[in-house]
């Protein structure tokens, strides 16, 4: 078998990313396979969920993988016990339990200590991984090392697949599809429903909305990246020549998976450490305002932290550590896991692309798009992290709760997590601006 009938093998198990990793002599079942030296790989191979599995002097996250071993004919096994083990002490990630449970695994090479071997990972569009790997003296071996490639993802190298080599790819699509929008000049504000029906908006956030029904991605879709693996955010400016501004831009809109409001409800949240609308609105608590990292934020007297996390060094040392929102007193009135803030940002964030917007109101909600946007890739999760520490990142929520004194209150739910347009450098190795 040559390299090229290798990918057809990929392509036809239904992969569409396939990733290369030469294999040192240490990479092997007893000493796991290193996959580098940060949580990049959470970005490249799906899983199934990240949690603690740690003890006090050894904090460690597991990610379950959905993983197969690929046959010489190319059908395919399960791994059921594959997994990365993520070590934030380092930091670093390694593959695990790759042999245990497969009844067609690669033993001998991947319990062995042989230099020259040539692992090789597909992802699937239904997010599972299929590997297969080959010895030193194999024609695939001697091929891959004959092309020179550099690592393009970490320890990774990225091979073109043959499906997609004659396609456009998602970075020219997305960018086409941008400049469509912005060529639309002033757009009616809309959504894009569950049902993928056009709807009106008429909302301050509508901005993203109409965005995204302009790319097809109907509002409350799934938690996978928006538009061909790529996140899409929107943000307003006053300028199209001054992209890189104050104006704030939702990351993440995750529920508290602890504290107090986890413990009880939005509602018993909201009366307990919220305040009474500022603008008069009768019958009406509120729960907002800017918390960062070691400030108390006055409307609510709560100070955010990062439990378990060290910003002098940069790492995680409790795995059961949690961004929290602490009361004077001491009690935690909501809390976000780690492992939980971890899965998302590596699910949704690996690809995004910010792009700029106006708004007028007159005649009517109408959005124009700018002609230049900033595509950001390379990121993991301890840079978010650091973000947090440094006030880059901030907890900005918008929860309401209407008909307070009555037997039916209404709450809305909205804990998000923003940053300024200018500080998302902080969160990606490359920001790149581009015109589209």
């Amino acid at each position: 078998m040559n390299l090229t009938q290798l990918k057809g093998m990929f392509v036809a198990d239904g992969c569409t990313k396939l990733y290369a990793k030469p294999l040192a002599a240490n990479d092997n079942s007893k000493n796991q396979v290193y996959f580098g030296p940060d949580f990049n790989a959470l970005n490249l191979f799906p899983n199934t969920g990240i949690f603690a599995d740690s003890s006090p002097k050894n904090p460690i996250f597991k990610a379950r993988l959905q993983f197969s071993w690929m046959q010489a004919k190319g059908e395919v096994v399960e791994a059921p016990n594959a997994q990365l083990i993520l070590y934030p002490q380092y930091p670093e990630v390694r593959f695990s339990g790759f042999l245990l449970g497969c009844k067609a695994a690669p033993s001998e090479l991947m319990a062995g200590r042989m230099e020259g071997r040539i692992l090789f990972f597909g992802v699937t569009a239904t997010r599972s991984v299929i590997g297969f790997v080959v010895e030193a003296k194999s024609e695939i071996a001697a091929e891959y090392r004959a092309l020179s490639l550099e690592p393009t993802d970490g320890v990774f190298t990225e091979l073109s697949l043959p499906s997609i080599l004659s396609g456009v790819d998602s970075r020219d699509k997305l960018l086409a599809e941008l400049h469509r929008i912005h060529e639309k000049g002033w757009i009616d504000s809309k959504q894009l429903d569950s049902h993928r029906q056009l709807k009106p908006c008429n909302a301050p956030q509508c901005g993203g909305f109409t965005l995204e029904a302009e790319l097809g991605i109907p509002k409350n879709s799934d938690a996978e990246p928006d538009f061909l693996g790529w996140e899409v955010k929107q943000y307003g400016v006053e300028d199209f020549d001054r992209i890189e501004s104050a104006k704030a831009i939702t990351l993440m809109t995750p529920e508290p998976t602890g504290g107090y409001y986890k413990e009880h409800n939005a509602e018993a949240f909201v009366r307990k450490f919220g305040y009474a609308d500022k603008m008069g609105r009768a019958d009406r608590m509120n729960f907002g305002g800017r918390h960062f990292v070691g400030k108390r934020c006055p409307p609510t007297g709560l100070t955010m932290r990062l439990n378990g996390y060290d910003a002098g060094t940069g790492k995680i040392l409790d795995a059961d550590g949690a961004i929290e929102l602490v009361s004077d007193s001491g009690e935690v009135a909501a809390e976000w896991a780690f492992g939980k803030i971890l899965e998302h940002w590596s699910h949704k964030h690996t690809k995004a692309v910010y792009v700029p917007s106006q708004c007028r109101t007159d005649p009517q909600r109408q959005y124009s798009y700018g002609n230049k946007v900033r595509l950001a890739q390379k990121t993991d999760s301890l840079r978010l992290l650091r973000a947090f520490a440094n006030g880059g990142v901030y907890y900005d929520p918008g929860i309401k709760l209407e008909n307070v004194s009555i037997g039916a209150p209404k709450t809305k739910k909205r804990s998000q997590f923003r940053v300024a347009s200018r500080d998302i450098t902080a969160l990606y190795e490359t920001v790149e601006t581009v015109q589209v």
